[in-house]
């Protein structure tokens, strides 16, 4: 089988990062989370200490060095070389990722990193505008979504068992925000491509939406 580029995108808590992974582990691909990156700039303007602006965010991005080192099927994501893997799964953070994601100083830094990353082919890139604008010339595009109550719940088990304590409805609310703020922003709004294969997994297990991603690469 050639070198594919696939590219999968959808909303917040779709389960795209979990079976994004497990996909690239069984073809032997390395898996990019583009949400890692835009979290570590987020992740980074926490660090300042300050109001989280606009400008701030700017001002981060600037110098900010992310790589993705990809090996045993996990990512380690580094932030001017320090490990940030688990620092950027906080309630801190995905409260204003949203608000990074946005800017275009910040799209531009990120986008560039990542086309470099899928140049080489045998890679599953996961993110927002996968498909429509980092790698529009990819060869498998999958929108991968579930039902606010589905994602909603997933990410309340999974914040459960890393002891935080979280309120589903709060979570809900968050969600239907996130993906209003992702939809309506002004550049590349989360949309699915024209050619890009729907996958609602809101009545799917792991194993069957990792089956049906294996089964659109082959």
């Amino acid at each position: 089988m050639k070198k594919l580029v696939v590219a999968i995108d959808g909303p917040a808590g779709a389960g795209k990062s979990t079976v994004a992974q497990m996909a690239a582990k069984k073809l032997g691909y390395t898996y990019i989370d583009t949400g890692a990156m835009y979290r570590s700039v987020a992740w980074k303007t926490l660090q300042q200490g300050k109001p989280v602006t606009d400008e701030l965010i700017i001002e981060v991005v600037k110098d900010i060095d992310v790589k993705l080192n990809y090996s045993d099927g996990k990512t380690v994501v580094l932030a001017d070389g320090e490990d940030v893997s688990a620092l950027i799964r906080t309630p801190e953070v995905t409260a204003i990722v949203s608000q990074v994601a946005a800017l275009g100083p910040v799209r531009s830094k990120m986008v560039e990193l990542q086309r470099e990353m899928a140049d080489v082919g045998s890679v599953i890139m996961d993110g927002r505008d996968i498909a429509t604008n980092v790698l529009p010339n990819a060869d498998v595009k999958i929108f991968l979504t579930a039902s606010i109550e589905e994602r909603a719940m997933r990410r309340y088990k999974e914040m459960k068992q890393k002891g935080f304590d979280v309120d589903l409805e709060k979570l809900k609310a968050e969600i239907a925000a996130r993906d209003k703020a992702d939809s309506e922003r002004e550049i590349s709004p989360l949309v699915k491509a024209e050619d890009a294969e729907l996958l609602d997994t809101s009545n799917m297990s792991i194993d069957e939406v990792v089956e049906a991603i294996l089964e659109r690469c082959r």
